[in-house]
């Protein structure tokens, strides 16, 4: 995700007239910085005190709260470094047309990326955690669950800011995924189980799909828009490059705009959620009575939650053959989410456990109601069964059919309502985070795209055809719940332009960036694999 300023010097004319990126030290700047810093922690706190408060939490050590300060500055300073890694790109075009001057478009984009994450869905939150080990997220208040999340995090922020530091292109999303990958890796073969059994490799595969194709279809897709657009719109101005230091005609300067708020937006939605699925469940582990279920779920909800668990049980019930359990189901459960390979113990015992849950549900009364001491074994059955559901509907040799799968889905529906959800502090939080790493980087990344990619200075309509084909994409993915690399969407959007104009690449900017493209992952894995080891033995 990260395209970093490269050394060597542009391609670009030597007439071409560059914006004014510098403007000087600005004590109004540091103070408004400062101030929003310590603003976001003060409303952390204040959240943590009011949640923990509420929940009923009996305390009787620090050591959690502790673990829970280093690990939440820790997720946020992720966060930051994917800031001033990712969230800039949305800005070069208007920069380099002159359509803003560069503070302004700052200014501007961190506004509209903290509303894409405000606004966010979560669901590419949650399809993140997906990726790791089952048994580390139901334990993650282990240490072994310390170490997993302590690890990936340290292992993606070493990462970045040494590619940054190197000045090369690297992607957020690959390092965290890598990371993740990692730690799954490390995780199996600590437990004496082959190393490729601790991922899950499907959803792993689906999100590389993405990682991996969005930014060939971004190179396509922007070069065609160009083309399209010189065959339907004949202004030359709009093919033109900017006269000067003068902003273009009002039109095209509006379009220019209008596509940075949409990168904007749709970065916030995407990218910030990728640090919002560790924050909670580092907040799960460190304080499950407060977070471990959603305790804001309506009354009316559980109606349907009784409707769909009595369905889904009938349906999983009749899948099991006549077998019976004795004893305690969650073992076989985990077993099959752990390995993906179903046996005669899987039906029965999930529809033993889906019994049980709906049992604990109608005992309570509603979630709000669940005791202390008991939210965090609820929490857990409900994502295990959430799970093995999910990967029942995956499995090709299952006789399902379309009115049970529809069944499955509903209950699944109900039991993630419970177990995923994001707070809006979190998302606050998050928000503050991407936009002051923003402030703090952007210059490296503008320069990148706007003048190390092409031989020729940015038209307006490349930067337009380049802008609304990553909000696009960026925004289609967070529909699916897959994380993609901004940078490399747009910049492969800038280089797909150049290329439909005739303009030309930087070979060299090119070069690197596939060169991140194959080390990134690999050095991702190792990081993290070697720091789980390290942690876990710590810990």
């Amino acid at each position: 995700m990260a395209d970093l300023a490269l050394s060597g010097t542009s391609d670009l004319p030597k007439t071409t007239v560059k914006p004014k990126l510098d403007s000087g030290f600005n004590p109004l700047t540091a103070i408004l910085f400062f101030g929003a810093l310590a603003a976001g922690l003060l409303f952390v706190a204040y959240s943590l005190y009011v949640d923990v408060g509420e929940s009923g939490t009996q305390t009787t050590t620090y050591l959690p709260y502790l673990l829970l300060i280093v690990a939440l500055l820790i997720a946020l300073g992720f966060e930051f470094v994917n800031g001033f890694h990712d969230t800039a790109n949305a800005v070069a075009t208007v920069i380099y047309t002159h359509s803003m001057p560069a503070n302004v478009a700052v200014v501007w984009s961190g506004a509209f990326n903290f509303l894409g994450v405000l606004l966010s869905s979560g669901a590419v939150a949650f399809g993140i955690v997906s990726l790791l080990p089952v048994e580390l997220i139901l334990q993650v208040g282990s240490s072994a669950g310390f170490a997993m999340v302590f690890a990936l995090l340290i292992a993606a922020i070493i990462w970045n800011l040494g590619t940054w530091w190197l000045g090369l292109p690297a992607s957020s999303s690959h390092t965290l995924i890598g990371s993740i990958i990692g730690v799954g890796i490390a995780n199996a073969l600590a437990r004496g189980q082959d190393g490729t059994s601790g991922v899950d490799w499907t959803k792993a595969t689906e999100i590389g799909w993405s990682l991996l194709l969005s930014p060939l279809f971004g190179f396509v897709m922007a070069g065609l828009l160009l083309l399209v657009l010189k065959f339907v719109v004949r202004n030359p101005s709009l093919y033109a490059e900017p006269k000067g230091a003068a902003p273009p005609p009002w039109w095209i300067r509006g379009i220019l705009i209008f596509t940075c708020t949409g990168v904007s937006f749709a970065h916030g939605s995407n990218d910030g959620q990728k640090g919002m699925g560790l924050i909670m469940l580092i907040l799960i582990g460190t304080i499950p009575t407060a977070y471990a279920l959603n305790r804001a779920m309506p009354a009316s909800q559980m109606v349907e939650f009784r409707t769909t668990s009595a369905a889904a049980a009938a349906v999983i019930q009749s899948k099991a053959a006549g077998h019976s359990v004795l004893g305690n189901p969650r073992p076989a459960v985990t077993l099959f989410v752990a390995q993906r390979k179903i046996n005669e113990g899987t039906y029965p015992s999930l529809a033993v456990l889906v019994r049980e849950i709906s049992q604990q549900v109608e005992t309570y009364g509603s979630i709000a109601k669940v005791p202390a001491e008991a939210v965090g074994n609820t929490r857990n059955d409900m994502y295990l069964a959430s799970e093995a559901i999910r990967f029942l509907m995956k499995d090709k040799e299952n006789d399902l059919s379309k009115q049970e799968v529809a069944t499955l889905n509903a209950y699944k529906k109900s039991l993630d309502d419970a177990t995923k959800f994001i707070p809006l502090w979190v998302k606050v939080a998050v928000a503050i985070a991407l936009g002051l790493g923003t402030m703090i980087g952007w210059k490296r990344i503008v320069v990148t795209v706007g003048e190390k990619i092409g031989k020729s200075h940015l038209t307006y309509a490349q930067g337009a055809s380049a802008e609304l084909v990553a909000a696009g994409t960026i925004a289609a993915a967070d529909m699916f719940g897959l994380p993609v690399s901004t940078t490399h969407v747009l910049s492969s959007g800038v280089a797909g332009t150049m290329a439909a104009n005739g303009s030309g690449l930087q070979m060299a900017t090119v070069r690197n960036l596939l060169l991140a493209w194959v080390l990134t992952l690999p050095a991702a894995i190792t990081l993290s694999a070697t720091l789980y080891i390290v942690f876990l033995n710590i810990f």
